[in-house]
């Protein structure tokens, strides 16, 4: 889960790759020391501001770069206290010299981990490509670096992008002894706080992702919604996607009856959390509400789901073979 309001502060700063950051030149040495290709900030399709265009190829290769590789790690933070973090994750963060990830997440790491860590880079929302480059281009000059996302590296996050760009440098996985350490997904975390409304087949989709065209996004709601999945809905609105939204009760409503349990979860994990569990049909006016937002997650039931002692449950299909 993310917010779309951060801003960065960290412009025009050296890091300690050796290398001075200058985000407004066009042509400025990577942070790592590799020459790299820079445009002026630009603001992205998702309305945030990101050192990077889109279209802007990887800059450094491998053969940019002397010291022996160091190593990349992909960790996922799960729902963002420092409880719900593995003890595998927090043992790589601490292994890690340096952290690179979106600014909200980094907010998140404890403080021992952020005072242990010899630099910490970060970047506001729609910067993936950039921070990404950045841990890779400072794993490559020899550092361990570890790249963090809430949830888990593999669910609309970044550790596949990772490999990509690696690939796109020339460099090996192998090279960089690239490994993902896994995270509690936010539909997991959040169907935690509602009851038990995932335990049988479930589809996620995103409805703010900004590499994914609005009808594929209703493809793919369509046809989750009309086999009978769960259906756990990532990011449901957005300052710049407000119509996401309604399109997507809309569609819900299409094949779902207007009483199917909705569990709604806003910021699983921190301190504003808020948790309840709601119709379907009440759904469309939550948009106007606090309640949903690009932190919240929506987990719609499939037609056997209902609520019990104000807890979600979805039968796994116990019933139909045993006695109990």
């Amino acid at each position: 889960m993310s917010t779309d309001d951060t801003t960065d502060a960290s412009t025009g700063s050296e890091s300690n790759c050796g290398g001075a950051t200058d985000d407004a030149s066009t042509e400025s040495e990577s942070k790592c020391g590799a020459s790299a290709s820079s445009p002026s900030s630009s603001t992205g399709s998702c309305g945030a501001t990101d050192d990077r265009s889109d279209e802007e190829e990887v800059g450094a290769t491998v053969d940019d770069f002397d010291a022996d590789p160091g190593r990349l790690v992909a960790v996922g933070l799960g729902p963002g206290q420092p409880e719900g973090m593995t003890a595998k994750a927090r043992s790589a963060l601490s292994d890690a010299e340096h952290i690179v990830g979106y600014t909200t997440y980094v907010e998140l790491l404890p403080d021992e981990i952020v005072e242990g860590a010899e630099d910490i880079y970060d970047t506001p929302m729609c910067g993936e490509v950039s921070r990404t480059e950045e841990a890779i281009d400072r794993a490559l000059a020899g550092n361990s670096v570890a790249i963090i996302g809430s949830g888990d590296p593999n669910v609309y996050a970044l550790a596949g992008l990772a490999l990509e760009i690696v690939e796109s440098k020339g460099a090996t996985a192998s090279m960089l002894d690239f490994d993902v350490v896994p995270g509690v997904p936010a539909a997991q975390s959040c169907a935690a706080r509602v009851g038990a409304p995932l335990v049988n087949d479930t589809v996620s989709i995103s409805l703010s992702d900004h590499l994914t065209d609005m009808p594929t996004i209703e493809s793919r709601l369509h046809a989750a919604a009309k086999e009978g999945f769960t259906i756990s809905v990532y990011n449901p609105w957005s300052r710049k996607r407000r119509d996401n939204y309604a399109k997507c009760c809309e569609i819900l409503l299409e094949h779902r009856d207007p009483e199917t349990p909705v569990g709604v979860v806003h910021a699983a994990g921190r301190e504003d959390e808020r948790v309840e569990i709601v119709e379907l049909g009440d759904l469309p006016e939550l948009g106007e509400t606090d309640l949903v937002d690009m932190t919240t997650t929506l987990l719609v039931g499939n037609e056997d789901t209902y609520v019990w002692d104000d807890r979600m449950v979805t039968p796994r299909g116990y019933e139909t073979k045993y006695d109990y």
